[in-house]
C-alpha cells in the first residue's frame, strides 16, 4: 500500500504516520521542504525506515517535483493531504497560500499521478457561524465565513468537491487538543488560552484552594464548544481511509455532543485547583444583559482606542484578540455517518474530563509560558541560576554562599579569577554547585564571552546580581580637573551593570522570568556631599531599573533596587575616616540581597534611606543646609585632597560633632 502524505511533519501527521506504519506494507512518502525535519520528527516511530522524504513546496506550482518524482509516484494508493496553516491569527494572505493555492497543487498532482484516493483533512471551520445542526452531508448552506482561516478552510474544501478525476474522502476534525492518554501537544490553540489564567487563579487562591472551590461562581451561559484528542483523529481517519464504499463522503471527527465552555473550564480548573464555574444565572436575566452588552459593545466596539486597550489585555493573558469571536460555536456538528462506519471498531471519542488532567500536566511541564517561574521544591532559589557580579569578595561572596547553600547555583563573576575559586571551593565543600567566569564587566568582548559561556554552561540565567561597584569620595571643588573620576563610576556602576542586563534580557525574556537585583546606594536617598561620581552612577542605574521595569513586566522580568547602607567591605577601606562609623557586615547586606531574591519587591532599604528621600521631597532647601553642615564637618580624605597623611593623623580630625553625626545616622557614608 502506498502512500504520499503532505504535513506528515506537523502534529496530526506524525500522529497519522504512526497509525500507518502499523500496516506491514505501508511505504510512505512524505512532502516536505526540510526532509532533515521528517528523520527528526519520526525516527522514534515503529518502521520509520519505510517513510521516504521528497523534497517539495506546496507554494511553488508543481510543488517543485521533476519528471523522475512524478514517474516514481505514479499509481499511488492514498494522497493525504494535511498540510495547512491551522493558525486563526495568521494572515488571509499566509491562509490563502497554504489552504487554498496549496490544496489546488495537490489536487493536480493527484490527477496527474493518478492516485486512488485523495484524503483532506478539512475543519469544521467551513460551517463558519451556521445556527443549527450542521450534517456531514452539508456544506455550502449560506453560512458567513468570520475568518481568513474559516473562508480559506471553506474553499479548499470547495476545491476537493469540484475534482471528478480522483475519488476523494474529506475530514473535519474539530479544535484538536492533545493525545487523551499523555497529553502530548505540540502548541497552544483552543482551550489552552484558557490554562494561563487558570493557573493564575489557582496560584491566588494557594492554600484556600479547598474551601474556595466549594463555592463555584455563578455565570450565564458561555456558549458551547467542540474539542477532539488528537489520537482519536488520527485512530479514526486511519480506519476511515481504508474503508471500502466511503468516497465522495466528509466525516465529522468531532465530540458526539455539544461541550459547554463551562464544563471545560471546570475540567480544567480541577486539574489546576482553580475555583470552579456554575451556570447558575437563569437566561432570563442574562439574555436581556447579553442583549445590553452586545449593543453597548457594537458602539464602544467601533472606537479604535477602545479596541486597542481590549487587544492589549486579552494579549496579556495570553489570548489572541483573533480567537476571542471563535472561543465558542453556534453550530451543533452531527457526527452520526462517522460514528455509523466506526461502529465495532472500539474507536470513540473520549469525553473531556476524563482525559483534561492529561492535557492540564502536560501543559504545565512543556508548553507554559510561564513555566520558568516555577521554583525547585527546597524554596524560592532551588534550581535557580543566579549571576553575581563582584563575587570574589564582600556582599557578593556572601550572597554566593547562601545561595547555594539554598539548592541555587551561584555563577560567580569578577576579575579575579583566582579568588572566585576560593568562593567555588568553599561552596563545593559545603555540598552545593557553582561556576566560574572571570569578567571585565566595563569590557563589551568580555562581557559576550561571559554570558555565551553561562548560557552554554548553564542553558539560562534566571536571576542578576548587579553587585559590582567603585566608590569615590572627593568634593568637588577637587574633581574640578578629574573628570575621569565620573568617566570610571559611571564605567562599572552603571555601563556595566547595563550592559549585562541587556545581554541576559533576551533568554529572560524568551523564558518569560527574570529578576535583576541591583545593589545601589542610601546615598541616592540622602544625597551625601563628597558623592556626586558616585551617587550619580548609582542614580542613573536606579532610573535605569524603573523605566525598563515597566516594559519587561509583561515578560515576567523584575527589578529589585537596594539603596544599601555603608557595609564594611574593600571598597570603603580606603577611607580611613569609615573606621570610626558603624557599618552593616557583608553577612547583614546579604540579608538584604537575599530578601530581594526570595520576595523580588521593588525596593529594599532602610528606614533613615526613605527619611531622607522624604526630606528632600519636602523641604529641598532646607535638607541642602543640612548636608552642607555635614560637608564642613567631615573633611575630604588624604587620598582625595592627594596627602600622605597617615590613618591616624586623619582619624584625629574628625570632631565630635563629626563622631556623634555618625552615630545618629548610621549607615550613610559622608
Amino acid at each position: 500500500m502506498r502512500y504520499l502524505v503532505t504535513g506528515g511533519t506537523g502534529f496530526l501527521g506524525r500522529h497519522l504516520l504512526a497509525r500507518l506504519l502499523t500496516r506491514a506494507d505501508a511505504e510512505i512518502t512524505c512532502l516536505v521542504r526540510t526532509p532533515g525535519r521528517l528523520s527528526a520528527r519520526t525516527s522514534d516511530l515503529p518502521g520509520h525506515e519505510r517513510l521516504h522524504a521528497l523534497k517539495g513546496d506546496l507554494t511553488v506550482d508543481g510543488l517543485g517535483l521533476s519528471d523522475s518524482d512524478l514517474e516514481a509516484l505514479a499509481g499511488v494508493d492514498h494522497v493525504v493531504h494535511l498540510a495547512a496553516v491551522y493558525d486563526m491569527t495568521a494572515s488571509d494572505a499566509a491562509n490563502r497560500a497554504a489552504n487554498v493555492d496549496g490544496t489546488r497543487r495537490v489536487i493536480e498532482l493527484a490527477e496527474r499521478i493518478g492516485a486512488g484516493v485523495l484524503h483532506h483533512v478539512s475543519s469544521v471551520a467551513v460551517a463558519g457561524d451556521y445556527r443549527g445542526r450542521f450534517t456531514e452531508s452539508d456544506f455550502d448552506v449560506d453560512q458567513h465565513l468570520g475568518s481568513p482561516y474559516h473562508s480559506t478552510k471553506f474553499a479548499a474544501e470547495a476545491q476537493v468537491r469540484a475534482q471528478t478525476a480522483v475519488p476523494w474522502r474529506v475530514y473535519r476534525p474539530a479544535i484538536v487538543v492533545g493525545d487523551s492518554r499523555t497529553g502530548e501537544m505540540d502548541k497552544v490553540d483552543g482551550p489552552y488560552y484558557l490554562l494561563p489564567s487558570i493557573e493564575a487563579m489557582a496560584k491566588a487562591v494557594g492554600p484556600a484552594a479547598p474551601l474556595v472551590r466549594s463555592v463555584p461562581i455563578p455565570v450565564p451561559d458561555l456558549g458551547a464548544t467542540t474539542i477532539v484528542p488528537v489520537d482519536y483523529v488520527a485512530d479514526a481517519m486511519a480506519e476511515l481511509m481504508h474503508r471500502d464504499g466511503l468516497d465522495g463522503r466528509a466525516f465529522h471527527l468531532v465530540s458526539p455532543h455539544p461541550q459547554p465552555l463551562v464544563g471545560v473550564y471546570n475540567a480544567l480548573a480541577a486539574s489546576a485547583g482553580a475555583p470552579r464555574l456554575t451556570q447558575a444565572i437563569p437566561d432570563a436575566v442574562a439574555a436581556p444583559a447579553r442583549a445590553l452588552a452586545g449593543l453597548f459593545g457594537d458602539v464602544i466596539g467601533k472606537v479604535p482606542e477602545v479596541l486597542e486597550l481590549r487587544d492589549a489585555v486579552l494579549t496579556e493573558i495570553g489570548i489572541p484578540p483573533e480567537v476571542l469571536p471563535h472561543m465558542g460555536f453556534r453550530t451543533v456538528f452531527d457526527d452520526s455517518q462517522t460514528r455509523a462506519a466506526l461502529a465495532g471498531t472500539g474507536i470513540s471519542c473520549p469525553e473531556f474530563a476524563d482525559y483534561a488532567p492529561e492535557l492540564y500536566h502536560y501543559w504545565r511541564d512543556h508548553l507554559d509560558p510561564n513555566r520558568a517561574r516555577r521554583h525547585g521544591p527546597k524554596g524560592q532559589l532551588d534550581g535557580r541560576t543566579v549571576m553575581i557580579t563582584g563575587a570574589s569578595s564582600g556582599i557578593g561572596r556572601e550572597t554566593a554562599l547562601r545561595v547555594a547553600a539554598e539548592g541555587g547555583i551561584p555563577l560567580l563573576v569578577a576579575r579575579r579569577g583566582e579568588e572566585l575559586e576560593k568562593v567555588r571551593a568553599e561552596i563545593e565543600e559545603a555540598g552545593g554547585r557553582a561556576s566560574v567566569y572571570s569578567c571585565d564587566i566595563t569590557d563589551a568582548d568580555s562581557v559576550d564571552k561571559l554570558v555565551g559561556d553561562a548560557m552554554a554552561d548553564h542553558g539560562q540565567v534566571d536571576m542578576l546580581v548587579n553587585n559590582a561597584g567603585r566608590s569615590i569620595r572627593r568634593s568637588v571643588r577637587l574633581s574640578y580637573d578629574r573628570f575621569h573620576d565620573y568617566e570610571r563610576t559611571m564605567a562599572i556602576n552603571y555601563f556595566g551593570a547595563v550592559r549585562l542586563t541587556l545581554a541576559l534580557l533576551p533568554q529572560m525574556s524568551r523564558r518569560r522570568f527574570g529578576h535583576i537585583v541591583n545593589i545601589s546606594s542610601i546615598g541616592v536617598q540622602t544625597n551625601p556631599p563628597r558623592f556626586s561620581a558616585y551617587l550619580g552612577s548609582k542614580a542613573a542605574l536606579d532610573a535605569f531599573a524603573r523605566v525598563v521595569a515597566s516594559e519587561t513586566y509583561g515578560d515576567g522580568i523584575t527589578f529589585t533596587t537596594i539603596h544599601m547602607p555603608l557595609v564594611r567591605t574593600a571598597m570603603i577601606a580606603p577611607t580611613n575616616i569609615y573606621r570610626a562609623f558603624p557599618t552593616k557586615s557583608p553577612e547583614e547586606a546579604a540579608d538584604m540581597v537575599m530578601d530581594a531574591l526570595h520576595r523580588r519587591p521593588k525596593h529594599i532599604g532602610t528606614p533613615l534611606g526613605t527619611a531622607g528621600s522624604l526630606a528632600y521631597t519636602v523641604a529641598p532647601r532646607l535638607t541642602d543646609a543640612l548636608l552642607h553642615v555635614a560637608f564642613r564637618v567631615f573633611p575630604d580624605s588624604a587620598a582625595a585632597r592627594g596627602d600622605d597623611a597617615s590613618a591616624s593623623t586623619e582619624m584625629s580630625t574628625l570632631s565630635r560633632g563629626a563622631r556623634a553625626m555618625a552615630r545618629v545616622l548610621p549607615g550613610i557614608h559622608w
